[in-house]
């Protein structure tokens, strides 16, 4: 079986890049040939305040689409968008439409834990299998649910890392924790508290939705900690950022994954930003991606953006496979065994990948977010 695999993606590889087969819902539309009788869901934000972040997932998994309807022009494959805006709210009524369209054999994420966790029981009732590059939280895998893959490591990964970082490389007298009481803020703040142990002094959450983060601030002030960490997104990441340092707070400000945009966050932060640390479980891809990517784009990869390649490639591997169904898919994504470019990529019996033991360090220099080392 693996060998039979690796016969997929070295086809998949090959592939040229072209435009081809693109998938449209209300959120999104691109030109597509008449005749593809097969689409993939991508379920992400594609607008809204997280869409930073959203842009690399799409353009990930279009980039692995083009490629594969390049090499398989009789057999083409579409890719269909469905917008959240990361809102959990908002994923029922996105899970449903997805599941109402019977040419949608996969769902590439949903984008968000928070979205995962409202989504996945519908998907699971359906029996559509998921493939998720980024939703992060410790216990969507706990769940029971079948359909429930993720090709990177969860926050019982990144959190620790992050602590292990924090503590070993930093060393810093006493550590502040502030999350955004989201499932993945509040899962990984937890998860980093829990690990960073008694160094912890102070800790806060705040709404994300309010303008003035005061109460957290003067909170931080006060406990003078050396290192800051906050779990959420960049959005709320760079006014707490600006306003811990317009109050005179000179810790260190330390980041999770969704943290990591350079507009979002780096960019929009400005001096604020200067010389905080980005952890992610995510990575920038191969030579070969990333110049596919600039091809393509006229950029660099964003964060993600080789995960959901990656994510696009399994489904897009196992159609090509002989697949025809969403009971066929969803059983070979139980013994899928193929390396992406992000990893080897297998999964274990509760969805979780094999291969996940990594997290990048990233550090904002000169404006620029910046490798600067692994955690495992």
């Amino acid at each position: 079986m693996k060998k039979f695999w690796k016969l997929a993606v070295m086809a998949a590889a090959t592939s040229l890049i072209v435009a081809a087969c693109g998938g449209s819902d209300s959120a999104s539309d691109t030109t597509a040939p008449k005749d593809c009788a097969v689409s993939l869901g991508l379920q992400f934000p594609e607008t809204g305040e997280a869409a930073n972040l959203g842009a690399p997932m799409l353009k990930g998994a279009q980039l692995a689409v083009d490629e594969y309807n390049a090499a398989n022009p009789d057999a083409c494959v579409t890719l269909k968008t469905f917008d959240t805006q990361g809102d959990p709210a908002k994923a029922p009524a996105v899970a449903s439409a997805v599941i109402a369209d019977a040419t949608i054999l996969g769902l590439i994420g949903p984008g968000f834990s928070g979205e995962s966790k409202a989504a996945l029981p519908a998907y699971e009732a359906a029996g559509l299998g998921t493939v998720t590059g980024s939703a992060t939280n410790a216990e969507l895998q706990l769940n029971g649910w079948k359909v429930f893959h993720r090709i990177l490591g969860n926050d019982s990964v990144q959190g620790p890392a992050i602590a292990k970082y924090i503590v070993d490389t930093l060393k810093p007298a006493s550590v502040g924790i502030i999350d955004d009481a989201s499932e993945y803020g509040k899962g990984l703040a937890d998860t980093v508290k829990k690990a960073v142990g008694a160094g912890v002094k102070a800790s806060d959450s705040i709404d994300p939705k309010a303008a003035d983060f005061s109460a957290a601030v003067s909170k931080m002030k006060d406990a003078n900690p050396a290192v800051i960490f906050y779990g959420g997104y960049y959005g709320e990441a760079v006014k707490i950022s600006k306003q811990l340092r317009d109050a005179g707070v000179k810790a260190t400000l330390v980041f999770g994954d969704g943290v990591k945009d350079q507009a979002g966050y780096a960019d929009a932060a400005g001096p604020a930003a200067e010389g905080a640390i980005i952890a992610c479980p995510c990575k920038d891809g191969s030579a070969d991606f990333i110049s596919a990517w600039q091809k393509k784009y006229n950029e660099v990869p964003g964060t993600y953006g080789a995960e959901y390649y990656d994510a696009a490639n399994v489904f897009l591997n196992i159609i090509k496979a002989g697949a025809k169904n969403r009971a066929a898919v969803q059983t070979a994504l139980g013994t899928y065994d193929a390396a992406g470019i992000t990893k080897q990529i297998k999964f274990g019996a509760n969805g979780d990948a094999t291969e996940a033991a990594t997290v990048y360090i990233y550090k904002v220099t000169g404006g620029k977010i910046t490798y600067v080392t692994d955690v495992k």
